[in-house]
């Protein structure tokens, strides 16, 4: 298949049904791990079309979510300095930190701007000689290796206004921190866009530690349906294994030439995630190399460590362990314009998703 319509034909969609439904025979939990799974498989309809015995739930997908308040809030400190400007991806910006958020300092006149690119912030910087120029980084691997070329550029054009505060996490340990923790799981629906990056082979330990099966997808209905049919019947059979759905996209080795520009930028750290507290070596650090650039050092500020939002559940969503609609704030206190938990501020979280394509059923 080459077309999008082609991935929404209903009749490979019916085709795909009626096979899980004759396939699938033990109750069985899937976690999806990616935020852009997370609104497609509800944009979709997608638990709908499935038999009552297969469970889908959402997992620590959104790296905007799994992010610590302390982190939005060092950079609302430096949104205060008067020499600095920070820059960041649009979704970021609304994310509350323990007093405020960025949008609204951006509102009271600090000098916050939304890019689509590290590299428009370097450019930003090269504009802009007496001013410090910070990227927040934030992402799993699809969004790692942006952040290393600019920084790798940075250096390059010795533009030394310019640096990163980085929040980059990978994925692998919080897929095996879940199951760690005893979370209820009999396979994972793998991130597409992080495969592109990484390849298939970082879920083998998975694979083969937990004996838990881990199915790379695509995005579309046809991909969701195809990847959890794979996932039921590795599951059946007593089966577990990596299995790349996903193939017009991700290759086996994934993409050297990001990889690469990756490990020469960071390094491994213990990471916090929500809802899963500090994961050994899961985030990235700015290695030495680049210290110059790494706003961690160039202006290290000292943060209180922040409190979770009274009634949030966010963290438990994260698990997978509730759904949006257990949490009493959902669609009334905490709304996509008036968000209090970071769930529902992403366009990629689970709470938004929900609300927008769930919360009346």
């Amino acid at each position: 298949m080459k077309y999008i319509t082609e991935f929404r034909d209903k009749s490979i969609v019916r085709s795909l049904v009626n096979e899980i439904k004759k396939v699938s025979k033990k109750e069985i939990v899937l976690m999806e791990v990616c935020g852009g799974h997370t609104m497609a498989i509800h944009n979709f309809g997608i638990p709908s079309l499935l038999p009552e015995n297969i469970k889908l739930v959402s997992g620590p997908g959104c790296p905007v979510c799994v992010s610590s308040r302390k982190f939005v809030d060092t950079a609302v400190i430096y949104s205060s300095y008067k020499d600095v400007i920070i820059t960041t991806f649009g979704d970021l910006i609304r994310v509350p930190g323990s007093k405020t958020s960025l949008e609204k300092e951006k509102a009271n006149g600090a000098d916050v701007r939304i890019v689509y690119s590290p590299l428009t912030a370097i450019e930003i910087a090269k504009q802009n000689p007496d001013k410090k120029v910070i990227f927040l980084g934030i992402g799993f691997e699809t969004t790692s290796p942006t952040s290393a070329v600019a920084l790798i550029n940075a250096c390059k054009e010795k533009v030394n206004n310019f640096s990163i505060l980085s929040s980059h996490k990978i994925m692998p340990p919080a897929m095996a921190a879940l199951i760690d923790e005893g979370v209820k799981i009999n396979g994972y629906i793998c991130p597409g866009h992080v495969s592109v990056i990484t390849g298939s082979s970082i879920y083998q330990p998975i694979a083969e530690k937990y004996n838990l099966g881990c199915v790379i997808t695509g995005f579309e209905p046809v991909d969701i349906l195809q990847g959890i049919l794979m996932l039921v019947k590795q599951f059946e059979e007593g089966k577990a294994k990596v299995e790349n759905q996903y193939k017009r996209v991700v290759k086996p080795e994934g993409n050297l030439i990001a990889q690469h520009s990756m490990n020469e930028v960071f390094e491994l750290r213990d990471d916090w995630w929500r809802g899963l507290g500090v994961i050994p070596m899961s985030g990235f650090k700015i290695r030495e190399k680049y210290c110059m650039h790494d706003a961690e050092i160039t202006l290290a500020v000292d943060v209180p460590e922040p409190q979770e939002p009274k009634g949030c559940i966010c963290g438990e969503i994260l698990k997978g362990l509730k759904n949006p609609k257990q949490c009493k704030l959902f669609g009334t206190a905490c709304t996509p314009s008036d968000p209090i938990g970071a769930c529902m501020v992403s366009s990629e979280g689970a709470c938004q998703a929900f609300y927008k394509y769930d919360r009346f059923k």
